[in-house]
């Protein structure tokens, strides 16, 4: 069985908060850099991450938690 290529997380906001982490897609820059040329299984380890990563940066980023 083939196994559909894995997407990139990038949503086209790149902006990086104080810790390094990108506010759009919540990768560090190393994480970024490398997605070119990671393997299948690398790029679901970095997505997996992301899903531990995510709850609580959201929290420690005013400008992902301003209400208008």
């Amino acid at each position: 069985m083939i196994e559909a290529a894995v997407p990139s997380p990038c949503v086209d906001i790149c902006r990086l908060d104080p810790q390094g982490i990108c506010v759009g897609c919540r990768r560090t820059m190393d994480e970024i850099t490398e997605w070119p040329l990671a393997s299948e299984a690398r790029r679901r380890e970095i997505l997996r991450g992301l899903e531990q990563r995510a709850p609580a940066a959201l929290t420690q980023d005013p400008a992902l938690t301003a209400r208008d």
